[in-house]
């Protein structure tokens, strides 16, 4: 491994990779030598990472996908190793807040909807890359959140917190099953970070009528007194990519500044 680059000549594929974590985990594992690829549903914003990890003198490539269809995850995996020969690393990160409502008033659609992004596509990110980690190990790393393992006072957060409460137990399942062949699976659970998934969702005044109020007169996120950024989260996704955490797997690890103890 190159000390100086510590995932140089490693092939990493990232869903999501356009925006928010996605987008700076691509552009940190370009800088720290790897060849990325992006599977997003949103190709414009994906090109524009490939092209600013190009003009940095990277290699990048990106393929329309939405993860909850099994063809497209296929397809993405299987260019990856066509256009670069291996897979070593899977950042299984997309995923949407969904439709915020009270139990009773949201609708299967939406139940699914969430489900069907954040819990089934990790599942069909996982399941395609499994046989090309297999030749060689690996890392899986999946975005969960501290909402659904830590935190439970977001109301309105049922279909996404249970999504990512599924994320750990699945990231825990997979990891006993694939140590075997020297594949490594955690969860990242992040708190609040300044991304755009706020475009991906649909609050329900409804939601004001379930809702306990919690005041933190001095803010809620003790370490930065704010969000923190996808730079931090990048750094994580990094060391995880990286043989730096050859004996890390099955593990969720928290970066939230410590909010979701002040929730907790």
């Amino acid at each position: 491994m190159n000390a100086e680059k510590p995932v140089a000549g490693k092939i990493a594929i990232i869903t999501g990779g356009g925006s928010g974590i996605g987008r700076a985990s691509a552009i940190l594992l370009a800088r720290q030598g790897a060849k990325v690829c992006l599977l997003d549903r949103t190709p414009e914003n994906a090109k524009e990472v490939q092209q600013l990890i190009v003009a940095e003198g990277g290699e990048a490539c990106y393929v329309e996908t939405d993860i909850s269809v099994p063809e497209m995850v296929e397809k993405g995996m299987r260019h990856v190793v066509d256009l670069w020969g291996r897979l070593d690393i899977v950042f299984a990160n997309a995923g949407i807040n969904g439709t915020l409502a009270p139990i009773e008033e949201m609708t299967v659609q939406d139940w699914e909807t969430t489900m069907n992004i954040n819990l089934k596509g990790t599942f069909l990110t996982v399941k395609y890359a499994v046989p090309y980690l297999k030749k060689n190990g690996g890392s899986i790393i999946i975005t969960s959140s501290i909402n659904g393992n830590r935190v439970f006072s977001n109301f309105g957060f049922t279909a996404y917190s249970t999504s990512k409460a599924g994320q750990v137990a699945f990231m825990q399942m997979a990891a006993l099953e694939l140590a075997k062949f020297k594949i490594r699976v955690n969860a990242i659970c992040p708190g609040a970070i300044e991304t755009n998934i706020g475009e991906n969702t649909n609050w329900t005044p409804e939601v004001e009528k379930i809702t306990i109020p919690v005041e933190f007169p001095k803010g809620d996120q003790p370490l930065q007194k704010g969000p923190g950024q996808p730079e931090h989260v990048a750094d994580l996704v990094l060391f995880l990519s990286s043989d730096a955490s050859s004996h890390i797997t099955g593990t969720p690890i928290y970066i939230d500044g410590a909010e979701s103890l002040l929730h907790g």
